[in-house]
């Protein structure tokens, strides 16, 4: 292709990019997404991750108890479904990591996994196990949980995977437990799977509210960037985000800012660091997610 050709032909790209931006520019109809009862309350929020897994073992009483010392906004926890089919917090699909047991949460009852010491593993400072063998350090419901702090919000990641037996069963069950308590406005529903978030959606249509999966992450970061951002039409009210992901930044002010104008709210895990912490709020950040609820609690009550 000659020298000429081909400035015409980029040329002619160019000239079909800018009609192609300025027709959906002037034809798009996004709207923002009407704020949920979840995020009324004043920002930043912070959550504690797996009830703040650096001061206490994860996911356990002995935990949730002790962020709350910390003035958290709520807990940040995992669901997986049992054997005979009961939601419990839990992170890993195995139970060797956190207890003194091992196999496959789906493959436990109740009652078996009760008899374990989720605080086994947990080391202190000193390297040292002091909460083996403790009442609290148990496992944990998610009915058990939102009983027993009715004051708190608790955002509720779907961990069993959709193609699964547990994860076939997870949104539905989940669904229930939040109906029967009545805790549609206290608790966000997330997945890194969106079709587990599109299968808990069918049953609560959009009255509880939802987090985003992967795909949808990288849908509306690809928007952004490439100058579409205006045809991106949210579906959820939070993107639980790390701070980057594959090599590409996820907390850009500019990226933060792009979602909150659609009232999507920004959340970032884990954030343990303090700086960062701040960096974030700075640039816009609603929500942070940390092991460490007494960092989050100083700089909050420091700082704002």
């Amino acid at each position: 292709m000659s020298k000429i050709n081909l400035l015409k032909t980029t040329g002619l790209i160019g000239g079909i990019a800018a009609g192609s931006w300025i027709v959906t520019k002037s034809t798009s109809n996004v709207k923002p997404r009407k704020i949920k009862p979840f995020f009324t309350q004043p920002a930043p929020y912070v959550f504690a991750h797996r009830g703040g897994m650096a001061l206490r073992p994860e996911h356990t009483r002995l935990a949730f108890d002790h962020a709350l010392k910390y003035e958290v906004t709520g807990f940040e926890v995992d669901v997986r479904l049992t054997k005979d089919e009961v939601l419990v917090v839990m992170h890993d699909n195995t139970v060797d990591r956190t207890s003194n047991g091992s196999g496959f949460v789906g493959e436990h009852t109740l009652e078996e996994l009760r008899q374990l010491d989720f605080g086994y593993h947990f080391k202190d400072i000193n390297n040292e196990h002091p909460y083996r063998g403790h009442d609290k350090a148990k496992i944990v419901t998610l009915t058990e949980l939102l009983t027993e702090y009715p004051n708190i919000l608790v955002n509720i990641d779907i961990k069993d995977h959709p193609e699964s037996y547990t994860g076939s069963l997870a949104p539905s069950h989940l669904y229930r437990i939040i109906s029967e308590l009545k805790a549609e406005n206290r608790v966000n529903i997330t997945s890194f799977y969106d079709e587990q978030i599109d299968r808990f959606n069918l049953y609560a249509q959009d009255t509880i509210s939802l987090g985003t999966g992967q795909n949808e992450v990288t849908k509306a970061f690809l928007a952004y960037y490439s100058g579409y951002g205006h045809t991106y039409q949210p579906k959820t009210d939070t993107f639980q985000i790390p701070t980057q992901a594959k090599g590409l930044p996820l907390d850009s002010e500019g990226f933060i800012q792009f979602l909150t104008s659609l009232n999507i709210s920004v959340a970032f895990w884990v954030v343990n660091q303090i700086d960062t912490m701040d960096d974030l709020i700075q640039k816009g950040a609603h929500t942070i997610v940390t092991d460490r609820p007494d960092t989050a609690h100083f700089l909050i009550n420091k700082q704002y």
